[in-house]
């Protein structure tokens, strides 16, 4: 509970500064979604099927809005939950000036109000930084299967334990990239890290504690297995490498995606 409280307070504390700083004003960012929405989806899109339109997606964990906006402007009726206020109002002034519809829900994920919990949804979409935040998998896949209509997908593109447990990568000189096998691959503690948003924040040198997040990170076969374990049927699970770079982190998977269905 308590590193919930302090998750919560880093999500709230700078971040809307931090996404101008970053993304530019919600009036700018949007223009860039506008032009490419399929780009801001990423690799994920190729499993939503050839027609999104009209489908209902809950974007669990969804942020500054800027994936469900690009969902929206290709006709999905999206939902976000968030437990950042800022984060909605980034969201929210994001999707008014792309002119669309975008429902959006302060709340933690797992106390979500028991009208969401209706079996209402097409697809549950969640990506990049997401399993971390959860201390419990089997209660969090358990709500996943419950917002899902009987046949329904859950997309899950997620950080790969390889890097984020067990080796950390130092350098760019001259392309190159030297990676070490530092860390344990089975540790179950939680650590403790600034949170995403604050390398693009000024709010640092205010209170250099409000930024700290605790993080679970978790092995591929426990992942796997949770989701397994809740009554979702794992149609892909796909290892990635550096998408953004041919030359850095070649022949390690960086991310992966699973798909799962109800």
């Amino acid at each position: 509970m308590e590193s919930t409280q302090q998750n919560k307070k880093a999500w709230n504390t700078g971040t809307y500064d931090s996404w101008v700083n970053r993304f530019g004003t919600p009036m700018e960012a949007v223009e860039k979604i506008k032009k490419e929405p399929l780009k801001r989806i990423g690799a994920a899109f190729k499993y939503m099927g050839e027609n999104i339109e009209g489908k209902r997606i809950i974007n669990l964990l969804g942020s500054n809005g800027n994936k469900a906006v690009a969902l929206a402007l290709l006709g999905a009726n999206v939902t976000v939950v968030d437990f950042s206020s800022e984060n909605k109002r980034y969201a929210t002034e994001l999707a008014n000036q792309a002119g669309v519809e975008l429902s959006y829900i302060v709340s933690d994920v797992l106390k979500l109000p028991l009208n969401e919990l209706s079996n209402q949804y097409d697809l549950v979409f969640m990506e990049f930084g997401i399993l971390h935040y959860f201390t419990d998998l089997s209660s969090f896949f358990n709500l996943v299967q419950s917002l899902l209509n009987d046949g329904g997908m859950m997309i899950l593109q997620d950080f790969h334990p390889v890097s984020t447990k067990l080796i950390t990568s130092k350098g760019t000189t001259a392309n190159i990239r030297k990676h070490k096998v530092t860390g344990d691959y089975f540790d179950t503690s939680l650590i403790e890290k600034d949170v995403s948003h604050s390398k693009y924040s000024e709010w640092d040198h205010i209170n250099e504690n409000a930024h700290k997040v605790y993080l679970r990170n978790w092995t591929l076969g426990e992942i796997v297995t949770s989701i397994a374990s809740e009554g979702l049927t794992i149609k892909v699970l796909e290892e990635l490498p550096n998408l953004s770079s041919e030359v850095f982190d070649k022949g390690i998977p960086k991310t992966f995606t699973i798909v799962a269905k109800k």
